[in-house]
């Protein structure tokens, strides 16, 4: 809450420096004491637009303090983390000032605890903790943007906004991994489609493990085949002809043999090894026979297996391998193959996920726009109660829950939602700000506030003559209402009317003075004897009767707390 105010020279205020307790505080004065030159002060110190028009004649600049007591989970320490400050940005008793100095030529600068920070981060804390009605500007309940939030903490929507925004958070994780997944699949189709044209070439080709080195051999062999031919004919007939080895190692045998009877077996070992070299020089002969007949034979393929080598040796040119590595190739082509049709089943399941996460998010988000609609209902009920007492029996309140388009959806759901008002029978709802003059606008406000008093508002709101224009029962209504506010938060309103000024816990009187040709405002905190002569003083005007002095006692003798 606002704790204090400290004003140097803005317009008629040279120095100025207030306590603020909590409950409902007043501050009167005759008109143009400056007693709205205390909330300009204060809304400067909070991020209010500025002109040079506030700094004090003969000045070189004004300035506006604002200290405030934090709570513990206001949203002002979330922002202030948001802000680069975080918490240390208040002291350790929770106290932080907001401090606003403008130049005289228009220039300012902003601070949290005396350090510096933009004015969109200082109006953004001071947002989070005072509101000022009666300075229309599109703050607070007369900003569109916050109607979501307010009807959400007026109906307890927490555990649903949680959960709302768990299940966002899961969906859009699942469509970016999709997302991810659609496009790497787009890459591997191409990737695809070169595997399997490579495929198709290799299968056509079918290259085996160790053929190119056949063929190479091969080819060496039928390269040379009539010099080889030729060789082996020679060989064939020193073997096996007339005067071959064959007929030698039969010759010798058989003179071995003749005289081995007389050796005494002495020659049999001989015989025996003559004996297989007949045999081993037979089997030399059958296999230069036989090769000679298949180099012969193959003498004409010659040609097809020079083409075979160059079309293996072109395939492995064209993925870049050795011819010999093309079988190896295969089966690699036909392992990603398989990985990209698994892949393909992957894409499935993040599909699938998707779709599941999206589902869980709709039925999260239904369920918070069901509660919405229903509190709606609700609030609107109570703020038609609030009205007839505060002379706005012909106005219609209407708080709108609406369907937004996908694209804008969020973690706190699909609604958009705003609270309009008809000001007399018969015309159109539209905007709070757009349809009502500024006492409608302000009671009507004061309201919907009271209505939302329990949905944890800001610590600290300032109405600034939301009586203006009314009396008597009406007055009393608005005094009564304020009082209420005053019981869960802090108060603070500028009032011309006795019957308000009486439900005050604090009472300020603002004068106007003038020394030495200057004018200066100056504010007096009331005690209870002096509080009675100002509220007499607003009953009876300029001179206060017995009658006055009567009347003032009676208003605050009913007041609650008297």
């Amino acid at each position: 809450m606002l704790v204090g105010l400290s004003i140097r020279d803005i317009v008629t205020i040279e120095r100025l420096d207030l306590s603020f307790s909590g409950g409902l505080s007043v501050l009167t004065g005759e008109t143009g004491a400056g007693k709205s030159i205390l909330l300009d002060a204060l809304g400067l110190a909070v991020g209010a637009r500025a002109d040079s028009g506030l700094v004090r004649r003969g000045a070189a600049r004004a300035s506006a303090t604002a200290v405030f007591q934090l709570r513990d989970g206001e949203r002002a320490r979330a922002l202030l983390g948001e802000a680069g400050l975080d918490d240390d940005a208040a002291d350790e008793d929770g106290a932080l000032l907001l401090r606003r100095v403008l130049g005289a030529d228009g220039r300012g600068r902003a601070f949290v605890n005396d350090r510096p920070v933009g004015v969109a981060a200082l109006r953004a804390i001071g947002g989070a903790l005072v509101e000022i009605q009666g300075q229309f500007e599109a703050r607070g309940l007369l900003d569109p943007a916050t109607h979501r939030r307010f009807l959400d903490e007026y109906a307890g929507h927490g555990p649903l906004l949680d959960a709302a925004a768990r299940a966002h958070a899961d969906w859009n994780a699942a469509a970016a991994a999709l997302e991810a997944g659609r496009a790497g699949r787009e890459e591997s189709r191409a990737r695809e489609a070169e595997l399997r044209e490579t495929a198709r070439e290799l299968d056509a080709l079918d290259p085996r493990p160790g053929e190119v080195e056949g063929l190479e051999e091969r080819r060496a062999v039928l390269a040379n085949a009539g010099a080889l031919v030729e060789a082996m004919g020679k060989a064939m007939e020193e073997i096996a002809g007339e005067a071959g080895a064959e007929a030698a190692a039969g010759r010798a045998a058989r003179l071995l043999d003749r005289a081995a009877a007389r050796a005494g077996g002495r020659l049999d070992e001989a015989l025996a090894a003559l004996d297989r070299a007949s045999a081993e020089l037979q089997a030399a002969a059958g296999e230069l026979g036989a090769l000679a007949g298949e180099v012969e034979a193959d003498s004409g393929r010659l040609e097809a297996l020079e083409d075979r080598l160059h079309a293996l040796r072109a395939a492995a040119r064209r993925h870049g391998v050795a011819a010999g590595g093309l079988p190896a190739l295969r089966a690699e082509v036909a392992s990603l193959l398989a990985a990209l049709e698994a892949e393909g089943g992957g894409l499935a399941a993040l599909e699938a996920r998707a779709a599941r996460s999206r589902a869980a998010w709709e039925a999260a988000a239904g369920k918070l726009s069901r509660s919405r609609a229903g509190a709606a209902a609700r609030l609107d009920a109570a703020v038609a109660r609030e009205l007839p007492p505060l002379r706005l029996g012909g106005a219609r309140f209407a708080t709108v829950v609406e369907p937004l388009d996908e694209a804008r959806w969020t973690a706190e759901g699909r609604d958009r939602v705003g609270f309009r008002v008809a000001a007399n029978p018969g015309e159109r709802e539209g905007p709070l700000n757009r349809v009502a003059s500024g006492g409608e606008l302000s009671r009507l406000l004061l309201a919907l506030r009271v209505a939302l008093a329990w949905a944890n508002p800001l610590p600290t709101l300032v109405f600034d003559e939301v009586d203006s224009g009314v009396g008597g029962a009406v007055a009393a209504a608005v005094g009564e209402r304020l009082s209420r506010l005053g019981g869960r938060l802090q108060v603070l309103v500028v009032t011309h009317s006795p019957q308000v000024a009486a439900r005050g816990g604090a009472h300020w009187r603002i004068d106007k003075t003038g020394a030495g040709g200057r004018v200066a405002t100056v504010a007096t905190a009331l005690d209870a004897g002096a509080r009675r002569e100002e509220i007499a003083r607003m009953l009876a005007g300029t001179e206060v009767t017995p009658e006055a002095r009567a009347a003032a006692d009676s208003l605050l003798n009913a007041a609650p707390g008297a």
